[in-house]
């Protein structure tokens, strides 16, 4: 069987288990070429394929479609949001996100559900957990705790029976296929972004004012040459938390307009959200 037969094999039984599939590259990235130019907003509503993880479908029909367009697939992506969340631990370079999570289950007194898990080519671990509908969780790299990336609305995993470059994502093989487990609250407290920060009236900015400042800095991201789109992400992502710091601009708002502006412009999800964090972090530490 080639990695293709298996990931589509195994993307249709994930629609028989409820989830949104659509296809990866080995790169892990949509292998469906987009039909638009870089820069674009559509999400779909064009009609046509190539929109990455909103692609994504419950449909078998439309998932061998999709995957007709991608002889190359070698995985598939599972959608988050919804009424899923997934918890991406690593193990590498000197992180351990599953020491990280046991710590913040250890501070925050919850306990790590004994869920749906799929074991990474890194060592590290998938946690897939379910949402209330109606609940909005944003995509993080590192917020958490580092090693720990959430993957909430636009965002997915990579489904088991997928493979990347550095090997094959497989079911944890003592829990093997078990049932999507709720979320712990204490756990969803911290995923969820923090209320935006009062404050005087001396420091209000009109919302259209901020707006047009995010607006701004998107598009000095949308703009970036080939070569300069990571360190122009990385300041306009500076930029934009010290607005946040001020209470002008809310966390969830700007991290998700910076990770789409810079996926747009051709970025891999997972190093833009790095590069967001770690703007972030430099400006606490400053």
């Amino acid at each position: 069987m080639t990695p293709w037969e298996k990931a589509l094999r195994s993307a249709l039984y994930a629609i028989e288990q409820g989830h949104a599939v659509f296809p990866l590259s080995i790169n892990k990235t949509p292998s469906v070429r987009s039909p638009h130019d870089k820069g674009h907003g559509c999400r779909g509503q064009c009609g046509k394929p190539g929109h990455g993880v909103h692609d994504a479908t419950t449909d078998a029909a439309h998932a061998r479609q999709l995957f007709g367009l991608s002889p190359r697939a070698t995985g598939y992506g599972i959608a988050c949001g919804g009424r899923m969340v997934g918890l991406d631990l690593d193990r590498k370079n000197g992180v351990d996100g599953v020491e990280g999570v046991n710590r913040l289950a250890a501070q925050h007194g919850f306990q790590v559900p004994q869920t749906m898990t799929v074991c990474t080519p890194s060592g590290g671990f998938h946690l897939w957990l379910s949402i209330a509908a109606g609940v909005t969780v944003p995509n993080s790299a590192g917020r958490l705790a580092p090693g720990i990336d959430v993957r909430g609305t636009g965002g997915y995993l990579v489904g088991p029976g997928s493979t990347g470059r550095a090997g094959e994502y497989a079911l944890h093989p003592q829990r093997g296929q078990v049932g999507v487990q709720p979320v712990p609250a204490e756990l969803l407290k911290l995923m969820l972004p923090k209320p935006v920060a009062q404050w005087s009236p001396r420091a209000q900015v009109a919302p259209d004012t901020a707006s047009r400042a995010l607006d701004g800095l998107v598009r000095v991201v949308l703009t970036a040459p080939e070569g300069t789109r990571n360190d122009r992400l990385y300041w306009a992502a500076a930029k934009a938390w010290a607005h946040v710091g001020d209470g002008h601009m809310g966390a969830a708002e700007v991290e998700a307009a910076l990770v789409e502006a810079a996926v747009r412009q051709g970025l891999p999800e997972g190093e833009a959200m790095r590069t967001i964090a770690s703007a972030r972090r430099a400006g606490v530490a400053a």
